[in-house]
């Protein structure tokens, strides 16, 4: 789901109280008294209204009759929207989803990459080249970094010529995007390419074993960077 950080009234408003809501400012089982807070941000109910519908798409609250607008269980939110992701680590939350990312990626990627080096075809190559081209010309820039370390990642799963896998990646690229923002924007003495480009290699001589372990290294990589920005 899109991010609605910067789309006007509305989008700030939906920034405001899922922030509130996935920090704990306002906590799992509250009621949100919706004319008061509507007042309190100095807005109309109609704004207040197709905000809490957006909220409630991501999961974090739910409306009944009697009961009136409440906060979910966590268990209920949405945490591969992009923008829940966005705010748990903006609210000092992140080690444990980024954990979480982690223990997928090792599940999935490095199988991933044992499939590509098998089934990839020149296209292939020429995204992956490409994207890994991006990464080392970012410069410092942390959202261009990031934006090409996930294309990187989206590339490898299309290689697998799989096409659920080749849309699986659209579950973890929310995670994967914030992920790699965080480390690129703390991390910037830290150079990605090399661990990306032995995964590369391996893909291009078709080399599944070799892809597979390079993609463990470069996941144990990715752990440990993300362990040293969340200090866990």
């Amino acid at each position: 789901m899109a991010a609605y950080v910067g789309r006007g009234i509305h989008g700030q408003v939906v920034e405001a109280l899922g922030y509130r809501i996935v920090s704990g400012r306002i906590a799992q089982g509250d009621t949100i008294e919706v004319r008061s807070v509507a007042e309190e941000m100095d807005i109309s109910l109609t704004v207040m209204r197709e905000s809490l519908k957006v909220l409630a798409g991501k999961g974090l609250i739910d409306s009944r009759q009697k009961r009136g607008t409440f906060v979910q269980p966590d268990r209920e939110w949405n945490f591969l929207d992009a923008d829940v992701i966005r705010w748990r680590v903006a609210s000092g939350n992140g080690a444990k989803l980024l954990g979480d990312l982690a223990e997928v990626r090792a599940i999935i990627e490095p199988a991933v990459a044992r499939h590509a080096a098998g089934r990839r075809g020149e296209r292939d190559l020429a995204a992956l080249e490409e994207a890994l081209a991006a990464m080392s010309t970012a410069q410092g820039d942390a959202d261009v970094a990031a934006a090409a370390d996930t294309a990187f990642h989206r590339a490898l799963f299309l290689a697998t010529g799989n096409d659920l896998l080749a849309r699986f990646d659209l579950l973890l690229e929310p995670g994967l995007r914030e992920r790699d923002r965080l480390v690129h924007t703390h991390r910037q003495d830290d150079d990605p390419v090399p661990s990306h480009r032995a995964v590369l290699d391996a893909v291009r001589d078709r080399d599944e074993e070799g892809a597979h372990t390079a993609m463990l290294e470069l996941l144990n990589k990715a752990t440990a960077d993300a362990e040293t920005v969340t200090g866990g």
